[in-house]
């Protein structure tokens, strides 16, 4: 068992990037909005995006190599596409994950409103953490951070069902209309998260593996993964059963205003449990979204190293800490200068995402079934019907939205 839990780690780094936006925003929005008539939606992202997100750490045990690496012998072509691509969403991600922990932050300390201030002192603190603490910090930071949402999200939810005495139906609905399309497209696309969170993965299990001196075996690698992985779906539905419980048919809406809505969440929870919770379930929300913060500002700088590396061979250059300074600031310029509301933003991130879903699942599928995973590590024929369905699922998605938009 001792050896078991040393070995999660890559699988709860995935549940911290995973559980941020998409739960606390987007799945509280959801119940809010629809009640519980998304929840064929949040089941059906699951299922079909379970595969690719799976290949990540599948392929990293398998080959002791990350998905950069096995997309360059797909091609040169394939990792200059995954390049420009992530270089011209990293930003907008990064940028929309902090914009949520600073309103949080601005409710829960205080000292000011000023949530851009509040980003770039969050942004700071991050870096000062992974400069001091590196990976080794986060995979053993993750797993008190999900221990602490689990409980207090699973408390929270308990006493909501208790204490109401609504009627709910569980009638499911097919949103029409732009503004509901555009919501259920950016609800999915960060549902649970975005797909090239697989690469991250794969990346911080090579990186685990250096860090324990041992090689984690494929079964041990898909058992993390599936840890992280149900625990994010869970959450998912708590988060939609709070929405529901709290706001669903009150006429009141979420606001896109960072503190706002900072606001708003953390009363999902004390309205419920009482006001003397405030601190700790705000500080339980404030460190979710800080641990996504703080995961995604260093995968991006993780993955742009690996593949800057894979494609020019200048990794002194276009190192790591560069990126992460790039990034870091081009985060900031945007939340000073371009940022609107923290709602559009946010949009604009999710939908970013799903779009470029099908990219990856397709990627992923191509490089785990063929010549270059070890044969007994490709994925049977159930496995291989599942992801061809998502990828089928994600394509035909896209086109409604398309052209619905």
């Amino acid at each position: 068992m001792k050896k078991a839990f040393s070995t999660i780690g890559p699988g709860l780094l995935f549940a911290g990037a995973a559980i941020g936006v998409s739960h606390l925003v987007q799945s509280t929005r959801a119940g809010a909005e629809f009640g519980f008539g998304l929840l064929w939606a949040l089941v059906l992202v699951h299922i079909f995006k379970y595969p690719f997100f799976q290949y990540g750490p599948r392929y990293a045990s398998a080959t002791g190599e990350t998905l950069l690496d096995g997309y360059r012998k797909l091609g040169k072509g394939v990792l200059i596409s995954y390049y420009i691509l992530n270089f011209a969403t990293m930003f907008t991600i990064q940028a929309a994950v902090t914009i949520v922990t600073a309103g949080l932050a601005s409710h829960l300390f205080g000292i000011t409103n000023d949530v851009v201030l509040w980003s770039g002192v969050i942004c700071a603190i991050s870096f000062a953490i992974l400069l001091f603490g590196k990976y080794k910090v986060l995979d053993n930071l993750m797993k008190y951070i999900v221990v602490i949402l689990t409980v207090s999200t699973m408390l929270t939810v308990l006493v909501a069902i208790f204490n109401t005495n609504k009627g709910f139906t569980f009638t499911q609905i097919i949103p029409s209309g732009t503004a509901e399309i555009t919501f259920l497209i950016a609800f999915l696309g960060w549902m649970p998260a975005p797909l090239d969170i697989s690469i991250w993965h794969s990346l911080w299990s090579v990186e685990k593996s250096k860090n324990t001196f041992e090689t984690i075996k494929p079964k041990q690698a898909i058992f993390d993964f599936n840890v992280g992985y149900i625990g994010t779906l869970f959450l998912s539905v708590c988060f939609v059963i709070l929405g529901t419980m709290v706001m669903f048919k009150t006429g009141q809406t979420f606001s896109s205003k960072g503190t706002v809505f900072g606001s708003q969440l953390i009363n999902l929870y004390t309205k419920n449990l009482g006001d003397f919770a405030h601190i700790f379930i705000g500080v339980a929300a404030f460190t979710t979204m800080f641990s996504t913060t703080l995961t995604t500002l260093d995968a991006s700088p993780r993955a742009m190293e690996k593949t800057s590396f894979l494609l020019f061979k200048r990794k002194a250059i276009l190192s790591y800490w560069l990126w992460l300074v790039i990034l870091a600031l081009g985060t900031f310029v945007i939340l000073k200068y371009f940022l609107s509301d923290m709602g559009f933003l946010i949009r604009i991130a999710t939908i970013l995402s799903f779009l470029t879903a099908p990219f990856y699942a397709i990627l992923n599928y191509l490089l785990i079934t063929g010549k270059h995973t070890p044969e007994k590590h490709r994925p049977g024929i159930g496995l291989k019907i599942l992801s061809i369905s998502g990828i089928v699922f994600l394509i035909l998605f896209s086109i409604w939205f398309l052209l619905n938009f």
